[in-house]
């Protein structure tokens, strides 16, 4: 099943998610090796700069989701004000169907 992580970064914390980008970008690289990730990339504010996150990975369930996202090293370093895991189907686009 996949799921949607909606996350938004605290206010003033872009350098928290510099620091730590090797790391998030290491553990998401994990997840695309093991087939986990369907997409990910960074909300933008009005000046371009990064202020939140949106990946779609595949959990077998919601507990799985909810452990998955603890572990990414953003979540860990208390970068995110908020995060919402949604369930999520992918209709439109599917890479397997192209």
């Amino acid at each position: 099943m996949l799921f949607a992580f909606i996350c938004q970064d605290k206010p003033g914390a872009l350098q928290v998610r510099m620091d730590t980008r090797p790391d998030h970008v290491a553990f998401l690289n994990g997840l695309n090796e093991n087939g986990k990730l369907a997409f990910a990339g960074p909300f933008l504010d009005a000046d371009g700069k990064p202020n939140g996150t949106l990946a779609v990975i595949e959990a077998p369930d919601r507990a799985a989701a909810e452990a998955l996202a603890a572990q990414d090293p953003y979540a860990k370093a208390g970068l995110f004000q908020s995060v919402e895991i949604r369930p999520w189907s992918w209709v439109f686009n599917k890479p397997a169907e192209a």
